[in-house]
């Protein structure tokens, strides 16, 4: 089992920036691709961004391409998203995900590929 927590959350104005952090405990000693996740109310959960174990290998969905950049710390079990240029838009509550895998390199793009999921963090953009 693997436990997620995020923070880094909040209310900021438009064209600001917020770091947004997940750690991992748990079972962290095999190899486990992450990524986030962002659900806006009314709307379905959305893929943002997602990252393999070896970090070689990052994907983002096209409405954050540019702004956000998603990485990891493998010795603090940790991965963050820099969101930067933040829109309206992006308000929703972002949530990372885990999984294990045998591919160091491999990227995972749909939610149910993911095992385990953090409890998410609010974010909330003001035009």
């Amino acid at each position: 089992q693997v436990q997620l927590v995020e923070s880094g959350g909040g209310l900021v104005q438009a064209g600001a920036s917020l770091r947004l952090s997940c750690v991992a405990s748990g079972r962290t000693s095999s190899t486990y691709a992450m990524g986030w996740f962002r659900q806006a109310p009314g709307k379905e959960r959305e893929f943002v961004a997602a990252i393999s174990w070896s970090g070689k290998n990052i994907y983002y969905t096209d409405s954050v391409k540019g702004r956000f950049t998603i990485s990891r710390d493998n010795a603090k079990n940790t991965v963050y998203l820099q969101m930067d240029s933040l829109k309206p838009e992006d308000t929703a509550v972002y949530s990372c995900a885990a999984r294990n895998t045998y591919s160091s390199n491999t990227v995972y793009r749909r939610s149910d590929e993911y095992a385990y999921w953090g409890q998410g963090t609010q974010v909330t953009v003001s035009s």
